[in-house]
């Protein structure tokens, strides 16, 4: 039942920084466990496995703050975020964070959660961050589930007896899909739901005989109600020639069709969000703003320098390159960033576009299209591989956005759709085999400087392409191969801080600012 949209899996979500995976994919997993609570909680214990990137990581990248966010109902553009813990500690809830060992899962994100309401609901589950604040409840008290907050959820535990009859009410849900997992003595009925089940619906359930629970989990993101328009880079290109429309348009039309809502809306939304990547620009580019780990702030120097020709070469290319470490430092220093596809490569789109837009006129529609045309990119990126670097390296995400950026330059210059994938393929060909080496465990060295090159390719790539360059491995098989590389990396190089640059002798000798 998995599906693929532009607002829920590439340009989302909006959140503070440093790593999507870890803020703002730790704080879903908390809403969720807030929603199967269903009452304030009173206890709550993490655990992560010690061989996954969580466990090194989850205090510098925020997983703590962000998950006891999301169990309290808090908001991640709350200002006292980053107090989370502390608020909820102070308010009477005990929670705790460990690291032993886990069984349920051998995703490199995966947590372990035990907690109590105050009335005396109890919770055991298990949960995946998949990549780009993407979220996976796999375990749920005894049973194998699937959660990923794109549905209504109605989870209904009854005796075997019952489960016919139980059926029979759920099928009037009209659910999107209806799975069963039968135990020794009971059943687990999992529907997800297009609507919310009405409160009448509830209650049947409630009363039915043998009932053992009835949890109704609301969604995290937008619902599916049509179909893809497309599936793989080949069927998207063949589709945009068809109709005979670029490649954004065909991203707005897919995205219109997939959630069932107007085009309008869904320009309106990227509208917001483009205008929330030109914000974290600005604020990148103040310094008195900047409250990261281990880097000062410099692109505010380098554009100026770049304006005074105080630089080799300079052009859109290295003030591109500045505006995308500008957003890398408001995302290290936890400001609200937009996610494109990930916290960690949140400055690529927003550093190529603001460029476009400041640069050579854009006009401000032709911009959102663009954006639509670099989310088209992370659609077949999203479906054939990964946004997660703790799978896959950094290719799957500075790379992917390096990828999706160079469409967009194809896009605002009036490229094809064939030609804006091809531009996106040797962008992601060009940083194949990119590892993930946090320097102490944050998203700041090397991430501001790779996100930097990522903007400034961007603009190459695209005119190689629309140049005359044919480009001969396609996306789909680039992605791939990208995919397949990135998996055989060991685990040091995927985001645990392990390996790479993050454990030589300089890197490990830079003191925290804070």
């Amino acid at each position: 039942m998995e599906f693929i949209s532009i607002l829920n899996d590439v340009l989302g979500p909006v959140m503070r920084g440093p790593s999507s995976s870890h803020t703002a994919g730790a704080h879903s997993i908390g809403r969720t466990v807030r929603s199967l609570l269903d009452d304030e909680p009173t206890r709550i214990r993490v655990t992560f496995d010690p061989s996954g990137s969580y466990a090194p990581t989850y205090v510098a990248l925020g997983v703590d703050t962000a998950f006891t966010a999301g169990v309290m109902g808090w908001s991640m553009m709350d200002e006292d975020f980053s107090l989370a813990v502390d608020k909820a500690r102070s308010s009477g809830v005990e929670i705790s964070f460990t690291i032993d060992p886990l069984q349920h899962s051998a995703h490199p994100n995966a947590v372990w959660i035990e907690a109590e309401s105050q009335g005396n609901v109890t919770l055991l589950a298990g949960a995946d961050s998949v990549g780009g604040g993407a979220i996976r409840f796999t375990r749920l008290d005894a049973w194998p589930v699937h959660l990923d907050g794109k549905s209504h959820d109605v989870l209904f535990e009854v005796m075997l007896e019952a489960a016919g009859e139980a059926e029979e009410l759920l099928r009037d849900a009209l659910p999107l899909g209806l799975s069963r997992e039968e135990g020794d003595a009971s059943v687990l009925l999992h529907a997800r739901c297009r609507t919310q089940p009405g409160s009448v619906l509830l209650e049947q359930m409630n009363g039915l005989d043998g009932v053992k629970s009835v949890r109704y989990v609301p969604p995290l993101y937008h619902v599916r109600h049509g179909d893809a328009l497309f599936s793989s880079g080949e069927e998207m290109i063949s589709v945009a020639e068809e109709r005979g429309c670029s490649l954004g348009q065909l991203a707005l039309a897919y995205e219109s069709q997939l959630l069932g809502i107007p085009e309008e809306a869904v320009l309106a939304e990227m509208a917001r969000r483009l205008e929330v990547m030109e914000e974290s620009v600005r604020l990148g580019l103040d310094d008195d703003r900047s409250d990261m780990l281990l880097l000062k702030p410099t692109a505010r120097s380098i554009l100026e320098s770049e304006s005074a020709g105080k630089v080799a070469v300079g052009g859109i290319h290295a003030r591109a390159a500045a505006r995308a470490m500008a957003v890398m430092h408001a995302c290290n220093s936890r400001a609200v960033v937009c996610a494109a596809p990930t916290g960690g490569s949140a400055g690529v789109i927003p550093g190529v576009l603001v460029s476009l837009t400041e640069e050579t006129g854009l006009a401000h529609e032709n911009a959102v299209l663009a954006l639509l045309a670099a989310a088209a990119v992370g659609l077949i990126v999203a479906r054939r591989a990964t946004f997660a670097a703790e799978t896959a390296g950094c290719q799957v995400e500075i790379g992917a956005a390096g990828a999706m950026a160079a469409a967009a330059v194809v896009e605002a210059g009036g490229g094809s759709a064939r030609q804006a994938a091809d531009a996106a393929a040797i962008a992601l060909q060009n940083t194949m085999g990119s590892v993930c080496d946090p320097v102490h465990g944050t998203c700041e060295i090397p991430c501001h400087t790779r996100n930097a090159v990522a903007a400034s390719s961007a603009f190459v790539c695209a005119d190689i392409i629309l140049g005359g360059y044919r480009n001969a491995v396609p996306l789909d098989e680039t992605i791939d191969a990208s995919y397949a590389v990135g998996k055989a990396l060991p685990a040091e190089l995927r985001c645990t801080a392990g390996g790479g640059l993050a454990v030589t002798p300089s890197a490990r000798s830079i003191q925290r600012l804070r």
